[in-house]
């Protein structure tokens, strides 16, 4: 066992996302430029090289939490092998999907060992569903939420709110909590390359809160505090909401988290504009510690060294993550 991931800032990282797949059976628009182009197979990491650098980061870093996204990972042959290699670690491991065709994989899943399932999910008109992930498919994601809870699983709904777009339904979203023992978490639109981001198509955490507590009394929960969303519920009712604000009160102090792209690129913030390629050093025989180790120690204090997302800074944000789209980052 070697030491912990400790950045300049003193922060201890135990949480890993991987990206196992760049490609997704639908093009949400907040997550994927119209023309946007897949890596070939032969770019991606493995399945064994997944489990090589995840055992790495477990054994000798003492990572606890896996989280396996994409893209969509379930569009990968063998995201439920994966899973399953990831849960032999002994960590804790959770998927990110749109549950599109969850239903053709959730017995496989539960088998492997999978106990959580987090689903992007942004309106309940089949029509907006249409207009945002130009796709259709609503009623298959809708039912496999109700499936995914049938069977046990804990489900996370994730909806990014989008002013203009998709805000009106906050209460829809929130009366899912009022029957069902899930949890709903509201994101702010954040800024990614060819998503035609602007600080004014942002919905506010606070504008959420005003908006919910008009018609509902909640209250506060007690948060993790390694995580990423500010938690609350409806007295009485069986699941809670949250609000992810990246925006508008970003919760980097305690940040725990690192990712890898699906071809094998170590970003240590959703935002950075550096990566390093540990897939290139693995196949070429490399020793990876040293470069997970000045990756984490390059770290910065806030938001991938980017300004804070304020109005007059939105030229140079947009210029800054020009690069990625979310779909090649990984959720």
């Amino acid at each position: 066992m070697g030491g912990s991931l400790i950045d300049s800032h003193k922060r201890v990282h135990r949480s890993l996302r991987i990206s196992v797949v760049d490609k997704c059976d639908l093009r949400c628009t907040y997550c994927m430029p119209e023309d946007q182009l897949f890596l070939p197979k032969k770019d991606l990491m493995t399945r064994e090289e997944i489990e090589t650098i995840a055992r790495l980061f477990v054994e000798r870093y003492g990572i606890t939490k896996i989280r396996i996204t994409g893209g969509e990972p379930l569009v990968r042959p063998d995201t439920v092998d994966i899973v399953r290699d990831l849960i032999a670690l002994h960590v804790k491991v959770g998927i990110t999907t749109n549950a599109l065709s969850l239903h053709k994989h959730i017995d496989e899943l539960i088998d492997a060992g999978l106990k959580s399932v987090n689903v992007s999910l942004d309106t309940f008109d089949a029509e907006r569903f249409k207009k945002i992930t130009r796709r259709d498919g609503f009623r298959i994601v809708h039912g496999n939420i109700l499936l995914a809870l049938e069977r046990g699983l804990r489900v996370k709904v994730n909806m990014v709110v989008m002013r203009g777009v998709n805000d009106d339904e906050l209460l829809r979203f929130v009366d899912l909590t009022r029957e069902h023992d899930l949890h709903v978490r509201f994101i702010e639109f954040m800024p990614f390359a060819g998503n035609k981001w602007g600080r004014e198509r942002v919905y506010t955490y606070s504008e959420m809160l005003g908006h919910i507590g008009s018609v509902h009394s909640f209250e506060k929960l007690d948060d993790d505090p390694h995580s990423t969303a500010k938690a609350y519920r409806v007295p009485g009712w069986k699941g809670t909401f949250a609000v992810i604000s990246t925006v508008t009160e970003p919760f980097c102090g305690n940040c725990d988290r690192l990712r890898l792209t699906a071809e094998g690129k170590m970003r240590n913030c959703l935002f950075s504009r550096d990566e390093t390629d540990l897939l290139t050093a693995l196949r070429n025989g490399e020793d990876l510690a040293p470069l997970i180790e000045a990756n984490v120690l390059g770290k910065h204090a806030m938001l991938g060294g980017l300004p804070q997302f304020k109005p007059e800074c939105e030229e140079e944000v947009l210029h800054d993550l020009s690069t990625r789209p979310m779909v090649s980052i990984g959720g």
